[in-house]
């Protein structure tokens, strides 16, 4: 995880250290974000799972700060979780569960439930469909072995869409992607500044299957 958003990591780490059926370590990077701010300590202090701190300069690509955080990886898999998202229980059980039944390089869940916070809205989009093979899945929920991700180089050094990029160069390489179901997990979608995926909450809009008022995730999500 890469953070330049302090008041986001308590959340964030809270949800990492409710995972259930799964043995994690947290690897942040604290994207020109120092160690010794108070929401970042409160958030480390407050955290029951092993937590490994680097600070990265501000002025370095997004890309090469998740790969400076996954360098130190010490566990047999690597996550990439989104400091701003909301992810239930299961959710990295699901995705080695999914991992092991696909036979996949790469597995994630699809981008299916958006809580748009100016608006104070929920929508669900049912395009990207889950339990497929594709070459798409939800940028917060990529996993993959940490050999894998090794030989693969890691994510690309890029300002922004890192995920994308990273996904496209590995599917070509030969990587198998697998889309899993997005029912645990909800992406955060605010101003587009505040994005490296900036696209305008009309989209979202545009594309929905149903809107709720209000934070209506599934009930996966135990929120």
């Amino acid at each position: 995880m890469s953070s330049m958003r302090p008041h986001h990591l308590g959340q964030a780490l809270t949800q990492i250290a409710r995972q259930r059926g799964v043995e994690a370590e947290v690897l942040l990077a604290l994207h020109g974000v120092p160690a010794g701010h108070e929401a970042v300590r409160r958030a480390l202090a407050a955290c029951e799972v092993p937590v490994t701190v680097v600070e990265v300069a501000a002025d370095v690509p997004f890309g090469t700060a998740l790969n400076t955080a996954a360098l130190r990886a010490g566990g047999d898999h690597i996550a990439k979780w989104d400091d701003d998202d909301w992810y239930g229980p299961e959710h990295l059980a699901d995705l080695l569960m999914a991992r092991s039944y696909s036979g996949a390089d790469i597995v994630g869940t699809a981008a299916e439930f958006f809580y748009l916070e100016p608006l104070d809205a929920t929508v669900r989009r049912t395009d990207y469909t889950g339990e497929i093979w594709s070459d798409h899945v939800a940028g917060g929920t990529i996993l993959l072995a940490r050999d894998r991700f090794t030989e693969t180089g890691g994510f690309p050094a890029l300002p922004s869409g890192v995920d994308a990029a990273f996904l496209k160069a590995a599917h070509a390489a030969g990587a198998r992607v697998y889309r899993t179901h997005g029912l645990g997990y909800v992406l955060r979608r605010s101003v587009r500044a505040q994005h490296t995926w900036r696209l305008p909450l009309a989209h979202f809009l545009r594309v929905a299957s149903n809107q709720w008022r209000g934070f209506r995730p599934s009930l996966l999500l135990e929120a």
